[in-house]
């Protein structure tokens, strides 16, 4: 099967989120699988910077954007066997970050994306690759398949391909003023209820939502959320509508990349069978972050996004509470000011804030932490859970999305031997309470590493993810009169 995968971020070329990771993992396990597996996105002035070997190919495409014709070029580079191919345009795409600034999003995101997602369709022409399924992520990439369902429905070209579409986090829509209908390019009558419209706004996240073939998002959790008034952030009816096309999948983790036994990241190595490198690690990180190193006391680390979304209203709200309980406390990470704000002005012996993200930091954090929080108020998939238990770190989450479906607390009963601890309401009371019983049940040695290593030993991992993907991407060609 020919695949191309079409996104705004993947590692290691550029990363802001999760997107990056699943751009940058799922298509090596397919490519593992056998098929042919091509990767399209654009050439940022970061993946230069950061030092990536990208070659300059020789194919260009030409593209009107608003009233002015634009050229991509071609570079080339390669992920692993798998081709990264980068579209290139200095004006949009020669910029510091990717998506916009402190100050907010760039103000001409419509055009750049517009932009983006034509010269990805001229361009397969000009390569003459034929994918059976181009797999679109997020609104960035969402006119791919509205263009192909309406302005290239003719084209032969792309007859026998199917599109799917993956939802990483439905917060971020794409949404713009009426009037960039026409500087996108796009037809007037795409601006109704049923097309683009989305309570006077142009909504790209909508319009790959009703135009693939199948849409998908990262965990089955996330999925039957998205579909309720309360997490369907205004796209509840138009997800529910498509409910026979829409699937949850969980994200997996790439565990040559997040693997305790040989990062060489981390203080000393360690594994499910041989746990005493993590207590180095743990002393390590206490020394690093410049806390007592007591190897007794529970660590409890965090890396995120320092945003509301991941639940910071709860954790500033219970700093002096965390200041004065018997643990410690590390968090790494950036966001809004007010979290960071509190985070760097608490003065706390065992309270440790490393603002910005750190990617030496990182995986010490996960390798030294006896406890992983994440008390999300939603998490579509999230894959601190996932990498904090490859690392023996107990995650405590709140039950939402993919932390609800890879997270068994010990109260839930038979449903599946526990790995961590889980709260449902969405309140500073019940997330301590979840961390007292953690801290709690901590104390008892064998128990604890019973925990860390059933964390250890859960299989999250492509190789679960990718047939289910391979079973959408063969029922979308089968539809389409492909092979299947």
């Amino acid at each position: 099967m020919k695949i191309l995968f079409v996104a705004s971020e993947v590692t290691p070329f550029a990363k802001t989120g999760g997107l990056a990771d699943v751009a940058g993992a799922l298509p090596k396990t397919l490519k593992a699988h056998g098929h042919d597996v091509r990767i399209m996105m654009p050439f940022y002035s970061t993946v230069e910077k950061g030092g990536m070997a990208v070659r300059k190919g020789r194919k260009s495409a030409s593209v009107v954007v608003g009233d002015t014709e634009r050229k991509g070029f071609l570079r080339q580079a390669s992920l692993g066997e798998i081709p990264v191919y980068l579209i290139e345009n200095k004006e949009y795409f020669s910029r510091e970050h990717l998506y916009g600034t402190a100050d907010g999003d760039y103000p001409d995101n419509h055009l750049r994306f517009s932009f983006f997602c034509r010269c990805v369709l001229e361009l397969l022409k000009k390569m003459d690759f034929r994918p059976d399924i181009i797999h679109c992520h997020d609104w960035q990439t969402a006119l791919i398949p509205h263009l192909l369902r309406h302005e290239r429905k003719d084209d032969p070209f792309f007859a026998r391909t199917g599109v799917v579409f993956t939802i990483h986090n439905l917060a971020y829509q794409g949404l713009f003023p009426p009037e960039t209908l026409t500087d996108m390019g796009l037809a007037p009558e795409c601006f109704t209820m049923d097309g683009l419209e989305f309570y006077g706004k142009v909504n790209l996240m909508k319009a790959g939502i009703i135009s693939a073939d199948v849409v998908t998002t990262v965990s089955e959790a996330y999925c039957r959320e998205i579909q309720t008034p309360e997490m369907g952030c205004g796209l509840h009816g138009v997800l529910q509508q498509r409910s026979e096309d829409l699937f949850g999948i969980l994200n997996g983790v790439d565990y040559e990349e997040w693997n305790p036994a040989v990062d060489r990241e981390i203080m000393k190595n360690y594994s499910h069978a041989s746990l005493s490198g993590k207590m180095v690690d743990k002393v390590g990180l206490q020394r690093l972050m410049g806390l007592s190193t007591s190897p007794d006391v529970p660590l409890i680390g965090m890396v995120s996004r320092v945003v509301a979304q991941k639940g910071f209203d709860l954790v500033t709200e219970l700093l002096p509470t965390f200041a004065a309980a018997p643990l410690q406390l590390v968090i790494l990470g950036s966001g809004e000011e007010r979290y960071v704000k509190a985070l760097t002005s608490i003065k706390a012996r065992n309270i440790a804030f490393a603002s910005g993200f750190d990617n030496a930091l990182a995986p010490k954090i996960y390798a030294g932490s006896d406890m992983f929080l994440m008390p999300s108020y939603f998490e579509p998939c999230g894959l601190g859970q996932l990498i904090a238990m490859r690392y023996g770190s107990v995650p405590v989450v709140r039950r939402t999305g993919g932390l609800a479906d890879s997270v068994v607390d010990p109260r839930d009963g038979d449903k599946a031997a526990p790995n961590g601890f889980v709260f449902d309401e969405y309140t500073a009371d019940a997330l301590w309470a979840t961390i007292s019983r953690a801290m709690a049940a901590y104390e008892d040695r064998v128990l604890w590493k019973k925990l860390m290593r059933r964390g250890m030993s859960c299989d999250f991992s492509w190789n679960n993810s990718v047939n289910r993907y391979l079973e959408l991407y063969r029922k979308t060609l089968a539809r389409r009169g492909g092979e299947g």
